[in-house]
């Protein structure tokens, strides 16, 4: 520290010492403030890993629970076919008047019970078709919590990808940062031309632009895995990177046959079809006659009667011919989607078997040859550079393969977890 011109050593020691104090005295002021903002700090922005992630969704989103309330409503389906028909019960009361001479006159009354009966052919259709619409509904409640999970993990690695290639750029950044700082020594010195100077700045403000759109990206990538989840998530909350290994694939035959066993969407086909084939039954029963018990009790004032008798309803002009064919329509039409269901489900695990190998087969040739070729190459180029040997152009060159080679790797990451997540939709063990 500098002494005051025209003070005494005294005064001036005096004054160092008074600085020193001043100076312990704010960093005692600042030290508790700063320890209360960094709790603050971290109870606002919180990790999470991809299974918090995806218990927050089965546990908040509000489409898991439409369809789990749809399943409850179809519960309450295959009680309300399998309830009995209520009785029908009738009370007339009046009085009667004589009009001829000897009738006597006073109150009637009259009471009735109809009950219908349920036809076993009838009952048993009902109750199989509501319970096949149960297992259809179960089905896809399955079906829309590995869509649901699919998606989410998407976004997930989508995060993760946006991350890392924000940190590449903002490495790019402090590398063009360094390389224009270099050359704009060597203009001024005269070792290097004008034209070096105009490509830095160029590359620089093209690595601030690269910065600045890879935090908006990874800004929405976030904001969509919120929307994803479902759940309330802290405004600024972190994702901890996916640690699982990459499981081994099955040879695609297998893999299709027991896809084709355990998708949920293809289940549900299966169970809307029995359901559309217990429709076609029941209505082609339906055109049998119907019957209904009916006991009355009858009184006026001359005479007392009871009466038991059945009622039979004859299908003789609605022979039910338009539900009939409704019905078959129906079943016809869930069979061909059930049909296209399968040959859909062969197709896109397929292709998902094929985009897994591609990215596993990328990442592997980045990973163990090009990326490391290109990193040296550019370690080439930039001593190549520094001792005057190459032009910035060689350099830049060499800078652009690098950086290439590295974005190709962190999509193909991204392409491998995507096609994994598509597989363990369509074919979960």
């Amino acid at each position: 520290m500098n002494k005051p011109h025209g003070l005494p050593p005294s005064i001036s020691r005096i004054t160092s010492i008074a600085a020193a104090a001043f100076a312990a005295l704010l960093l005692a002021l600042v030290q508790p403030l700063a320890a209360s903002a960094a709790p603050a700090a971290a109870a606002e922005g919180s990790l999470f890993n991809l299974a918090q992630l995806v218990e927050l969704a089965k546990a908040h989103h509000a489409g898991l629970g439409a369809a789990r309330q749809q399943v409850r409503s179809a519960e309450a389906g295959v009680v309300t076919a399998g309830a009995l028909p209520n009785p029908e019960i009738e009370i007339l009361s009046g009085s009667q008047r004589a009009r001829a001479i000897g009738t006597g006159e006073g109150s009637t009354r009259s009471l009735s019970i109809t009950q219908r009966l349920d036809l076993p052919g009838l009952r048993t259709a009902r109750i199989d078709a509501a319970r096949s619409g149960l297992v259809a509904e179960q089905s896809q409640l399955r079906a829309t919590e590995r869509e649901l999970v699919r998606v989410l993990r998407l976004h997930y690695y989508d995060l993760l990808r946006r991350q890392a290639e924000w940190d590449a750029a903002e490495q790019d950044l402090v590398t063009s940062t360094q390389i224009h700082e270099r050359v704009s020594v060597r203009v001024k010195s005269g070792e290097a031309a004008r034209y070096d100077i105009i490509k830095a700045d160029a590359e620089l403000l093209n690595a601030q632009k690269q910065v600045q759109g890879a935090r908006l990206r990874v800004a929405q990538a976030r904001a969509s895995l919120r929307r994803a989840v479902g759940a309330p998530l802290p405004s600024q909350f972190d994702v901890l990177p996916d640690t699982d290994p990459l499981p081994d694939l099955q040879h695609l035959e297998r893999l299709q046959q027991e896809a084709l066993a355990s998708n949920p969407e293809l289940a549900r086909d299966r169970a809307l079809v029995q359901r559309a084939r217990q429709q076609v039954t029941l209505e082609r029963n339906a055109r049998l006659p119907s019957f209904a018990l009916r006991a009355g009790f009858d009184q006026d004032p001359e005479a007392r009667g009871a009466r038991v008798g059945v009622i039979v309803s004859v299908p003789l002009w609605d022979r039910r011919a338009g539900p009939i064919a409704d019905a078959s329509a129906q079943l016809a039409r869930t069979e061909l989607e059930q049909q296209q269901r399968e040959f859909s489900l062969r197709q896109s695990l397929e292709a998902a078997s094929h985009q897994y190998a591609i990215s596993h087969n990328q990442i592997a040739a980045l990973e163990s040859g090009i990326l490391r070729q290109a990193e040296a190459a550019l370690r080439i180029a930039e001593a190549a550079y520094r001792f005057g040997e190459r032009g910035i152009l060689d350099y830049l060159d060499a800078q652009r393969v690098y950086r290439n080679a590295r974005n190709e790797l962190i999509a193909a990451r991204y392409d491998l977890r995507a096609a994994q997540a598509e597989i363990e939709r369509l074919y979960r063990p």
